[in-house]
């Protein structure tokens, strides 16, 4: 099965794609499992679910959550998170969801995990070691982390939009798998990792994207408070 593990909706105040554009974007591309990540929001991940239940793949409900350290995604929860909680309490309240605790793109120039891994390679489930739209020697670094402390492993396109989905993804062994035996085979580093991550123009264009629409996002939101 290939798996992207973090992806973005309209949910996400950086992406305009809707969760149903999403998965059939994945349909499309190959891409047997998805994790609809949005950024401290679970509608878009339950939206995806439900619009999925008759097609051939398998979505994971998750949240990028925005802790007081830095972002951390929950997947596998069904639950909104509070955002602004430290490292350690947002850890423990993905855990009490039942949810598996995975850390993005750590050591990204411009959106790294500020409190020291090390501290909490005990707590966590592993880490996300290739991220699509992650500039200069970020996934180098956690990949290193990842060998060095012998965490498991996954991979995300952190796509906010179609065509960003898919471009790198775990493989893994078995066919119509369950979440449980996805994240088993994860923890015991039964995943291959694959695709490549975009080149430099490729994420300078997604990033532009993001931003146009993060400050339309703003706009709209600004103009309806004055209503």
């Amino acid at each position: 099965m290939k798996c992207d593990f973090h992806i973005h909706t309209f949910y996400s105040y950086d992406s305009g794609f809707s969760p149903k554009k999403m998965v059939k974007a994945a349909l499309r591309k190959g891409i047997d499992c998805i994790a609809i990540t949005d950024h401290d929001e679970i509608k878009g991940a339950l939206e995806a679910m439900e619009f999925a239940k008759d097609k051939p793949i398998l979505v994971i409900p998750g949240i990028e959550v925005k802790s007081k350290d830095g972002d951390i995604l929950a997947l596998g929860v069904k639950e909104k998170i509070p955002k602004g909680l430290s490292a350690e309490e947002t850890i423990k309240k993905i855990k009490k969801l039942g949810g598996k605790v995975f850390i993005p793109h750590p050591f990204a120039f411009n959106c790294s995990f500020k409190k020291d891994l090390r501290k909490l390679v005990k707590e966590i489930d592993g880490i996300e070691v290739k991220n699509a739209s992650v500039f200069g020697s970020g996934n180098k670094k956690a990949e290193d982390f990842a060998e060095k402390y012998k965490l498991p492993k996954i991979t995300g396109s952190d796509a906010h939009s179609p065509w960003f989905l898919g471009k790198v993804y775990l493989e893994i062994e078995g066919e119509n798998l369950s979440i449980e035996e996805i994240f088993e085979k994860i923890k015991r580093g039964e995943g291959k990792i694959k695709g490549k991550e975009a080149n430099f123009f490729e994420k300078v264009g997604d990033h532009i994207l993001r931003n146009i629409i993060k400050f339309f996002n703003f706009y709209v939101r600004r103009k309806k408070r004055k209503i």
